[in-house]
C-alpha cells in the first residue's frame, strides 16, 4: 500500500473519528487495498458483509431487486472518500437484501470485521469509529426515508445536484430515476423545467 494512500485515508478517520497517531499504528496494518472493476458487487443480495471499505476512487451504489416484479430500486450513491458497508449485515453477521455495486472501476481500502472488533476492545478512537459509522447510517436511512415521504421528485432531484454536483456526467438517467422513484420521462420533464429556469 502506498503512502499517500495510507495518508488520505488517515487524514479522513482524524476528520471522521479523531482517530490519533497512537489509534493510526494499531489498525494500519489491518487497512489493505482491494480493487474493483465496474459492475462488481462489494456486496450481494443475502450475503454476509464482513468488511468496512473507505473509497479513494470510484462511485458505488446501494440497491435491492424487488423479488416479485424483479425491479431494482436505488437507495445510495456513495461516492469517494466516504466509508462504505451493509452496517446491519456487518453488525449482525446476518445476511442484508441489498446489493453493492461499483458503477465505475474503483479503489478502495478495506478493514475486517474481525479487525474492527479487536480495535475496538483496543482502543475508544476506534470505538467512536464505530459509532460514529454506525451513527452516520443511521441519518442516511432517516433522511432518505423522509425525502421519499417529505419532498416532490423535483426537490429531490435538486437536493441530489446539491450533493453529487457531477452525479449527470457518473450515473445513467435509469439509475437517477430509480434513486428518484421516478419513471425516466418525468426525469425527463423535471430536468427541461430546472433548465429552464
Amino acid at each position: 500500500m502506498t503512502s499517500s494512500k495510507q495518508a488520505t485515508l488517515y487524514h479522513h478517520l482524524q476528520q471522521f473519528a479523531g482517530i490519533s497517531e497512537a489509534d493510526w499504528q494499531l489498525a494500519r496494518d489491518f487497512w489493505h487495498i482491494r480493487t474493483m472493476a465496474r459492475h462488481d458487487y462489494f456486496s450481494f443480495q443475502n450475503s454476509v458483509c464482513r468488511q468496512v471499505g473507505f473509497i479513494l476512487k470510484g462511485l458505488f451504489r446501494v440497491y435491492y431487486v424487488d423479488p416479485k416484479t424483479e425491479q431494482e430500486h436505488n437507495l445510495y450513491f456513495i461516492p469517494e472518500h466516504a466509508f462504505l458497508t451493509s452496517l446491519k449485515g456487518l453488525l449482525t453477521q446476518t445476511t442484508c437484501p441489498y446489493l453493492i455495486e461499483a458503477l465505475e472501476d474503483a479503489e478502495l481500502m478495506v478493514i475486517d470485521r474481525d479487525h474492527l472488533q479487536h480495535l475496538y476492545a483496543q482502543s475508544h478512537g476506534w470505538e467512536r469509529f464505530g459509532r460514529l459509522l454506525a451513527e452516520q447510517y443511521f441519518l442516511f436511512n432517516q433522511m432518505r426515508s423522509e425525502s421519499l415521504l417529505t419532498q416532490s421528485a423535483e426537490e429531490r432531484y435538486m437536493a441530489l445536484l446539491d450533493n453529487f454536483p457531477d452525479i449527470l456526467n457518473r450515473v445513467s438517467l435509469g439509475h437517477i430515476s430509480s434513486y428518484l422513484g421516478i419513471k425516466g420521462p418525468s426525469l425527463s420533464r423535471i430536468r427541461a423545467q430546472v433548465a429552464r429556469r
